[in-house]
């Protein structure tokens, strides 16, 4: 999860550089910290809001997400893919086949 903070993160920061537009604060805005909001809730909904706070920032730097699979894992979930693709298709002609001898 700390790698999908720091993406957000990066890409609202890039992100921001690209705007033109000076933000302002409207006069009768309040300011709300994150914990006040955590507390807001009860219950697990609590418990859960404050584990997920930010506590410091990330030492990795940004987009570096590691592969989720290995080449060799890759081409064995391919394959599981196309091995359970073809035998549905197999089903649904013997389905089919089996039909028309009926009908």
């Amino acid at each position: 999860m700390d790698y999908v903070y720091d993406y957000m993160f990066h890409l609202l920061n890039e992100y921001g550089k690209l705007l033109r537009f000076e933000p302002q604060v409207p006069a009768a805005s309040v300011e709300v910290c994150s914990e006040g909001m955590a507390c807001s809730g009860g219950g697990l909904e609590r418990k859960f809001m404050l584990e997920s706070l930010v506590k410091s920032p990330s030492l990795s730097r940004p987009c570096e997400i590691g592969h989720p699979f290995e080449s060799q894992e890759l081409e064995k979930y391919y394959k599981r893919n196309l091995n359970t693709i073809r035998r549905v298709q197999k089903w649904e002609s013997q389905y089919w086949q089996d039909f028309e001898k009926q009908g």
